[in-house]
């Protein structure tokens, strides 16, 4: 991984995380490198919670990927320029159920240190272990258009992952 990327603390990411999650979206990988899946998502955050760098992102459980994360313990976001945006269109839109998303044309998996699965046209990757996760319960909105989002009932699960490492491409 070296030779493609730069390891950074999380305090020297410097783009918007706005932008970056809800605008450029990212990748959410998980499993190994003989059998993962991933999907684009456009819901997250990241912050400092219980003394760690942390990222918080947000699964239905219908996803393919859902069974990735809750089977292993770290995963990957990874965010990527404007060109990668019909290859992240892709992610999101089809299911791993029914395309084999490790073949998609385009991007590159890679193993990090930790054996987690990234891909080499990222821009910038964040590797996290899973420490909290929790569903969303109806019961607890407090505001009520909140719940005309979740039409079907399909909740997500969140999961908030300790940023354990960061890696910014090389330019």
């Amino acid at each position: 991984m070296e030779d493609l990327f730069t390891v950074i603390s999380p305090e020297e990411i410097h783009d918007n995380i706005f932008k970056l999650i809800n605008e450029d979206w990212m990748l959410v990988c998980a499993g190994k490198p003989e059998h993962y899946n991933m999907m684009t998502a456009s819901w997250g955050g990241a912050g400092f919670l219980w003394r760690k760098h942390i990222a918080i992102i947000f699964i239905r459980p219908q996803r393919h990927t859902f069974l990735f994360m809750e089977n292993n313990p770290y995963f990957t976001i990874s965010f990527y320029d404007e060109e990668f945006r019909d290859i992240l269109n892709y992610c999101g839109t089809y299911s791993g159920k029914d395309v084999n998303k490790m073949a998609v044309d385009g991007l590159d998996p890679i193993e990090t240190p930790l054996g987690n699965v990234a891909f080499k046209q990222a821009r910038l990757l964040i590797e996290c272990r899973k420490i909290y996760q929790d569903d969303i319960r109806p019961e607890q909105f407090l505001s009520f258009d909140v719940e005309k989002i979740y039409v079907e009932k399909d909740y997500h699960r969140f999961y908030i992952g300790e940023i354990v490492k960061v890696w910014k491409a090389l330019e």
